[in-house]
């Protein structure tokens, strides 16, 4: 199996771990994405008890969804440990033993470590992307999902960064490959959830020079975390192409980086249920 397109996780924990100052002034991105999703939250019917923010990050997601459901418990999980200490709040050190901070989790999601049905909703906005494999985080986030629960998430489609994916001058994996929204859709319904909903939007973001599109990747964690990656250096001349490969498409005077947002929702069903009509066959090994 070609594994250049996974990410090595360490290396997405690394990255993560050094943007976390930096995050919050360059995820614009982000922001926009997750209020478009709270947007969502308009038109479902659900008092969620227990939530879990998968891919957390600095804590915006856990902050809104407080103000929609004030009575849930928001359990905050991130790869990164860096990004979950940023996210806690600042409390006045004679307040601290009288303060209520989130309950944090450092985990990945694909092996989530949380207790089978036990959360009311998940929210993911931008996270699943970063995973190595989508069909087991999917199945992790069933599993730790109870009956009637809501999955909501938001994830990059294959169109995003394409800009940054041609300009490149060499065939290494330079940018992530993304998962389509139709592909997504089926491993909803594989991983066991009900009524899938996707829908997807381009958003493109423009930029005065190249610098300034890798300095925002930079600042959000979003390095070169791939196996596949170029292990040396990338070096002037290379630079040199890059750059006038994407400024071949310069307009209006701007760089576009675009980006491919896929949204999603689904239901974690009451029970598993086979298609009318089917049978169970029950396979065991002969007796010696």
């Amino acid at each position: 199996m070609n594994t250049d397109y996974v990410a090595d996780k360490r290396l997405v924990r690394r990255a993560f771990d050094r943007a976390a100052q930096s995050y919050d002034s360059a995820a614009v991105l982000q922001r926009e994405v997750g209020e478009r999703m709270l947007s969502r939250l308009d038109y479902v019917n659900i008092s969620p008890k227990t939530i879990l923010d998968a891919g957390s990050g600095t804590g915006k997601g856990r902050r809104d969804l407080g103000r929609i459901y004030p009575d849930a418990a928001i359990v905050e999980l991130d790869l990164s440990l860096a990004m979950l200490l940023k996210a806690r709040p600042e409390v006045p050190w004679w307040k601290k033993p009288f303060s209520e901070a989130a309950p944090q989790v450092c985990g990945d999601i694909e092996n989530l470590p949380l207790k089978s049905s036990s959360v009311d909703m998940v929210w993911s906005n931008l996270a699943l992307q970063w995973c190595s494999d989508l069909n087991a985080a999917l199945s992790e986030i069933s599993r730790i999902m109870k009956p009637q629960g809501l999955f909501m998430f938001s994830t990059f489609g294959p169109d995003t960064l394409k800009e940054l994916r041609r300009a490149f001058p060499d065939s290494h994996a330079h940018v992530n490959r993304f998962v389509d929204m139709h592909d997504i859709g089926d491993a909803l319904l594989h991983s066991g959830f009900a009524i899938p909903v996707m829908d997807m939007e381009c958003i493109t973001l423009t930029y005065q020079d190249v610098r300034g599109v890798m300095h925002d990747l930079k600042a959000i964690g979003a390095h070169n975390a791939l196996q596949g990656r170029p292990r040396g250096l990338f070096g002037k001349s290379a630079w040199g192409r890059l750059v006038e490969n994407y400024e071949s498409m310069r307009r209006d005077g701007r760089l576009p980086a675009t980006f491919e947002v896929v949204y999603g929702h689904a239901w974690k069903p009451e029970q598993s249920a086979l298609p009318e009509g089917s049978k169970v066959i029950q396979f065991a090994a002969k007796p010696k």
